[in-house]
C-alpha cells in the first residue's frame, strides 16, 4: 500500500472523521464504521485532505483534465482544496466547479459557481464517499448538459466495498458500469482494515479483535462481490 494511502488512514482516524463502533445508515444498515467527511473543519485538516485527494486523482486520472466537479454541498469544499493542493504537488492549474442546489438570478446567474464548463473540458468528479449512488444521479445531469464534456471519473475518499442499491457489486462498480467512466477512491475498507488491525493509531487500538469481527460479520452481509 502507498505510503500517502496509510497516512490518510491514520488521518481520517485522528481527524474523527472515521469511527468505529453501531451506527444506523440511512439504508437503515447497522454498519460498525462510519465515516462524516464533515468533520474535516480546519485550515490544516482541508490542506492536507486536499493533497490526499489530489495524490489519488494523479495516481488514477493523471494531469489531462481541466475541471474538478464538486457537488454542493460537501463537494464544494473538497474540489476547492484539491484544486489549491494539485496546483502546490504537480504546478498544474486545474479549475474547480459546483453546483448550486437552487439556481441564482442575479449576479453570477445559474446553478453553476466556479469555473463555467465549456465544450471539450474534461471533468473529474470528487465526492466524500459514495454508498448507493445516487449523488452521481443528480451529478451527471447536471454536468452533461453544459456542454459536449468529458467525464473521465468519479473519485471519492473512502469505498464501503458494500452492494450498491441494485445488486450485488459496490455502488463504484455499478457507477462505472452504468456511466461508462471510471470511479476510483482514495482507499478502500480492505486497505483500512489491514493498517489498523491490532495496531494503535492516536494512541489506541481502534480495530481491535471485537471491532474485526463485527466487520468481518457486516461483509458477510453486504459485501460486494
Amino acid at each position: 500500500m502507498e505510503a500517502y494511502k496509510q497516512e490518510f488512514i491514520d488521518f481520517m482516524v485522528e481527524s474523527d472523521v472515521l469511527r468505529f463502533g453501531e451506527f444506523t445508515l440511512k439504508s437503515g444498515r447497522k454498519s460498525p464504521f462510519f465515516m462524516n467527511a464533515g468533520l474535516y473543519v480546519t485550515g490544516t485538516q482541508l490542506r492536507k485532505l486536499g493533497e490526499y485527494y489530489a495524490k489519488a486523482i494523479h495516481d488514477n486520472y493523471g494531469e489531462d483534465f481541466d475541471i474538478l466537479f464538486g457537488p454542493a454541498y460537501k463537494g464544494i469544499p473538497l474540489g476547492v482544496a484539491t484544486a489549491i493542493a494539485f496546483s502546490d504537488l504537480y504546478g498544474k492549474d486545474i479549475k474547480y466547479c459546483s453546483n448550486r442546489k437552487e439556481a441564482k438570478d442575479h449576479g453570477d446567474a445559474g446553478i453553476l459557481l466556479g469555473s463555467p464548463i465549456k465544450d471539450g473540458d474534461k471533468i473529474v468528479i470528487i465526492e466524500d464517499v459514495t454508498t448507493s449512488g445516487k449523488s452521481i444521479e443528480e451529478t451527471f445531469p447536471i454536468v452533461k448538459a453544459q456542454g459536449d464534456v468529458e467525464i473521465l471519473g468519479l473519485m471519492v475518499s473512502l469505498n464501503r466495498m458494500e452492494k450498491g442499491k441494485e445488486g450485488d457489486k459496490s455502488a463504484l462498480d455499478e457507477i462505472q458500469e452504468k456511466y461508462g467512466f471510471k470511479a476510483a477512491a482514495i482507499v478502500n475498507m480492505e486497505e483500512v482494515v489491514e493498517h489498523l488491525y491490532n495496531k494503535e493509531c492516536n494512541g489506541k487500538v481502534v480495530i481491535d479483535d471485537t471491532i474485526k469481527e463485527a466487520i468481518d460479520k457486516y461483509y458477510e452481509q453486504y459485501g460486494a462481490k
